[in-house]
């Protein structure tokens, strides 16, 4: 954001200038206009080297997972979050070491995320493709998602998914209770996610928990509610909050996130994986 320069004119002020030539006026407006620009004045976008194709690839995946539904497609705003093309945050980002603590400790209207930091470098690389001025490509979005390969997908599903899910089973009618495709493919990639302007998502998912093994060889069960690498906090079945200080490997800390084999593929799924298994779960009606 550009903020606007206030001065103070209470002092005295030289005499106005009287009858000054208006071709003298466009001539010094010209000049000073002109130097404006070659005094190092920031392009819209900066202009950067092409990233690793493997590396926008996998940010493109984990960006349309964690940050569309906010940002948008195009990274020109969504539904409620703001554009990231203009934002100083990212115009000054390289590769990831400004975004990253934004995306962890979250801003107002804004959660907080858990990736890694090659998670987050993968996703800077793909907005940094984006750039902000004209009608870039980035602006021909696609009438419909649904391009991919219904029967690929189904492939796919069967050696990477059928393990956890099943098309009778819990997955039954999944196209029919989730009946807006992009709103499928951001429920399939990360389950929990895609309510929307504050909404609750389309599906629920048991919370992260964890279990403390004290050196006592008590242990102390219960949801996750922060760990770091001096402080776990959960919060028991009983509803007692307890925050236990770690020092090294003690305590024994186990976590249990029912969407880790989620995040592990995330990092896996190609653009072409992703619309191939959103066209195949559109036919589970």
């Amino acid at each position: 954001m550009v903020h606007a320069r206030w001065r103070d004119d209470t002092g005295p002020r030289a005499p106005r200038a009287r009858n000054v030539p208006l071709g003298v006026v466009t001539a010094i407006a010209c000049v000073v206009f002109a130097g404006g620009l070659s005094a190092g004045q920031r392009q819209d976008y900066p202009l950067r080297p092409p990233g690793d194709p493997a590396s926008i690839d996998r940010g493109k995946a984990l960006y349309g997972v964690n940050c569309q539904f906010c940002h948008g497609v195009d990274t020109r705003g969504g539904d409620g979050g703001p554009s990231l093309l203009r934002s100083s945050v990212v115009l000054a980002d390289q590769k990831g070491e400004l975004i990253a603590p934004v995306v962890r400790s979250g801003r107002p209207g804004m959660p907080k995320f858990t990736l890694a930091d090659e998670q987050i470098a993968d996703i800077a690389a793909f907005v940094h493709t984006f750039k902000a001025a004209g009608y870039d490509e980035s602006r021909l979005k696609p009438p419909s998602i649904l391009v991919g390969d219904a029967a690929a997908g189904e492939a796919f599903f069967k050696t990477r998914c059928a393990s956890c899910h099943s098309p009778s089973g819990d997955l039954s009618g999944i196209a029919t209770r989730i009946a807006e495709p992009r709103l499928l493919q951001q429920t399939w990639l990360m389950p929990g996610s895609g309510g929307g302007r504050g909404g609750p998502p389309p599906v629920a998912v048991k919370p992260t928990t964890a279990t403390v093994t004290l050196p006592s060889g008590e242990q102390v069960n219960g949801r996750l509610d922060r760990i770091d690498d001096f402080v776990v906090a959960l919060t028991t079945d009983e509803g007692t909050r307890r925050s236990l200080r770690i020092d090294g490997d003690t305590p024994k800390v186990e976590i249990h996130d029912p969407l880790q084999p989620h995040r592990e593929l995330l990092r896996t799924y190609n653009d072409t994986d992703i619309h191939n298994v959103t066209a195949y779960l559109v036919t589970l009606k």
